[in-house]
């Protein structure tokens, strides 16, 4: 019986190629020779599809023959393709390629919509300088930190209902106000008293009727600001020679000089992450997000190391305010609700109208809890759950956030509030910080952070610190 058309089809070479000892592709028939090209790859040089790549790679090193699916994209399709690889058979280091059944099928049109989206997150997050307009772009506030923003901070601020542009020069452009937002968004910018090179982005702000009624303003520097206290300071610490003494300034001195670069890298891996530059292969897409959280982690390894800090301080005390913890535990459940859905994981917060009075800094009792539920949905595996309850006990008001992650034993829960404590875990880009940081701070408070588990049942942390309205004398 003869083989179908469509079958004999299915078996014929569409391409033959050949590879030398180091993984060079030194000759290749069309689509293959293309492909290569449009992968940025040269003919002859490194094979430039990533998985065809690995397995002529494996192929060469263990003297192999191997076939396999290969998928790829030239920036205007997906490719995939049956490729057989196996070693030369003429007594030279490299691999013959064989392939078959070639589809091409047009790449889909991006949604940049979420892409947008994230990109101006980043461009928000990096930003030195930022101001509110109105819808002629005249200022109407405006804030920024760096030292050499000083003089543009004080005019804008003296300035306001004045257009933006007047504080700073947009460069190779002339004109004044009015120009379009849509010119000068981007746009690269001057400022007086600042030697860096700046970029303006402009995010409009719309109204119920979807109209624009005011803008975002945010200056961007291309690269960070090296202070001269710093390379002071470090030279200080040197010649004191005592670890506590160059611990101590970390956060201070080097923090500031690494938050931007970090900041830069994972701007830059997010774009690549979602192809703002372009298409590339799905295999580059996974690199540049594994190097947009290693840059996520580092950065919470700064906001530990500067909280560290300031908890250590001799001087170090909260500003206790009359707060309401029923509030603060759904604010925290609220601001990790979106990790949660990505864990698998649901938040039980106190209902609505449920309160209890407290006597607290509310900024430092969120970031306790924020750092108990956010342990929670790390250990804690798919389809369990985190509770956040409210408790009164005597002239105590008490948060407790349960979770049914693997527990600990009695010896963890001894250690599990020491400095750099992670109970051996790894790869889940924690400090062994945040506990011990937030019990200081709890006791700074007036109350205290415990917990109670067991190995197989899940934890309880416990959050306590002085009741609202109660008379400590008394106690009741």
């Amino acid at each position: 019986m003869c083989m179908s058309q469509a079958a004999l089809h299915g078996r014929l070479i569409q391409a033959r190629a050949v590879t030398d000892g180091e993984d060079h592709l030194i000759s290749a028939d069309e689509p293959l020779a293309s492909l290569q090209l449009h992968c940025g790859g040269d003919l002859p040089g490194l094979v430039a599809v990533p998985g065809l790549l690995e397995l002529v790679r494996k192929s060469r090193q263990f003297d192999l023959k191997l076939a396999r699916t290969v998928s790829a994209q030239d920036g205007r399709s997906a490719i995939v393709a049956w490729v057989e690889i196996e070693p030369r058979s003429d007594g030279e280091a490299g691999c013959n390629l064989t392939v078959r059944n070639w589809h091409s099928a047009p790449l889909a049109a991006d949604d940049t919509r979420e892409s947008d989206q994230r990109r101006a997150e980043i461009d928000r997050h990096v930003a030195e300088f930022a101001a509110r307009l109105d819808v002629a772009q005249c200022l109407l506030s405006s804030e920024g930190e760096a030292p050499d923003l000083a003089e543009l901070v004080r005019a804008t601020q003296s300035g306001i209902g004045r257009p933006w542009t007047d504080f700073v020069m947009i460069e190779g452009s002339s004109h004044r106000q009015p120009i379009h937002w849509r010119l000068l968004d981007g746009a690269a910018v001057s400022i007086p008293g600042s030697q860096r090179r700046w970029r303006a982005r402009l995010f409009p702000r719309q109204s119920s009727h979807a109209e624009v009624d005011g803008f975002e303003l945010c200056l961007t520097a291309e690269t960070a600001l090296v202070r001269p206290s710093q390379r002071a300071n470090a030279g200080t610490t040197r010649q004191k020679g005592a670890a506590s003494v160059q611990r101590a300034h970390v956060a201070r001195d080097i923090a500031p000089v690494l938050r931007q670069p970090i900041a830069r890298i994972i701007a830059n891996a997010e774009t690549i992450r979602t192809r703002l530059a372009g298409p590339l292969p799905e295999e580059y897409g996974t690199y540049a997000a594994d190097i947009a959280a290693a840059g996520q982690h580092l950065l919470a390894l700064l906001d530990d190391l500067a909280d560290l800090e300031v908890v250590e301080a001799a001087d170090f005390s909260t500003a206790p305010d009359h707060i309401d913890l029923g509030d603060v535990a759904r604010r925290a459940a609220g601001i990790l609700g979106v990790r949660a859905l990505e864990c698998g994981i649901s938040i039980d917060p106190p209902k609505l109208g449920e309160s209890l009075p407290a006597i607290a800094e509310f900024r430092r009792v969120l970031q306790i809890l924020l750092n108990l539920i956010g342990n929670a949905l790390r250990y804690g595996p798919r389809g369990s759950q985190v509770w956040v309850r409210l408790e009164e006990l005597g002239d105590r008001g008490r948060i407790i956030v349960a979770d049914q992650g693997p527990g600990l034993s009695e010896g963890e829960q001894s250690r599990v509030f020491e400095k750099f404590e992670r109970l051996g875990r790894s790869g889940d880009g924690g400090s062994g910080l945040g506990l011990y940081i937030s019990r200081r701070l709890a006791r700074a408070m007036g109350g205290e952070l415990s917990v109670e588990s067991a190995p197989g049942q899940g934890a309880r942390f416990i959050l306590d610190v002085p009741r609202d309205g109660v008379d400590t004398a008394s106690g009741s």
